[in-house]
């Protein structure tokens, strides 16, 4: 249920999500709105999440408590799947996080959990769309996000950055711009 019609439903959410009353420094967090989004995705279907974002319990309650305060949120049964490479990915994106707001932590460890989709990665999250996860990267793992200057889809773009700093090199080309797929990697999201 990634398509427009779970859009309008899925706004309602988020805003009653965001009317919840926190503390200032939580309210002016930028990653606010966009777990609000992803959690409210995730409660109509959308994604691969498991019920817990990938956090466990003990962090997925204190994420809610800390940010949407007083608020049940209907969760859907996905089971949890292991991803071989959950630490690397995970160390790729703590190692360039913007190092402003503790929810970064949280958010490397959904996004890496989302990485076992077999989706765009913002589908995947159960984001409306990508520029909500281009936001969530600038905000969280900004030098990635500079990096990505080509807009490559982003979990090519991890799996990629991931690859290079283990050394492992599958690309058949020595660059994109002369690929043979670089529509797979550049081409539109829909």
């Amino acid at each position: 249920m990634n398509g427009p019609d779970r859009l309008p439903t899925q706004a309602m959410r988020i805003a009653e999500l965001l009317a919840r009353p926190v503390v200032d420094a939580i309210a002016g967090d930028p990653n606010r709105p966009l777990l609000a989004s992803l959690i409210a995705g995730q409660a109509q279907g959308a994604g691969c999440l498991p019920a817990d974002l990938g956090l466990g319990e003990i962090r997925y309650h204190t994420l809610l408590a800390t940010f949407f305060p007083g608020r049940h949120v209907d969760r859907k049964p996905t089971p949890a799947v292991d991803l071989p490479e959950f630490e690397e990915l995970q160390r790729l994106l703590l190692d360039h996080r913007a190092g402003k707001h503790d929810s970064e932590l949280w958010v490397a460890d959904i996004l890496t959990t989302a990485c076992v989709g077999m989706d765009h990665l913002w589908q995947d999250l159960g984001f409306t769309g990508r520029d909500e996860l281009s936001r969530l990267m600038q905000v969280n793992f900004p030098t990635l996000a500079a990096a990505n200057s080509g807009d490559m889809k982003w979990k090519k773009f991890l799996y990629r950055q991931f690859c290079s700093r283990e050394g492992i090199y599958v690309c058949p080309a020595p660059s994109c711009g002369v690929c043979k797929d670089h529509a797979q990697c550049f081409g539109p999201e829909n």
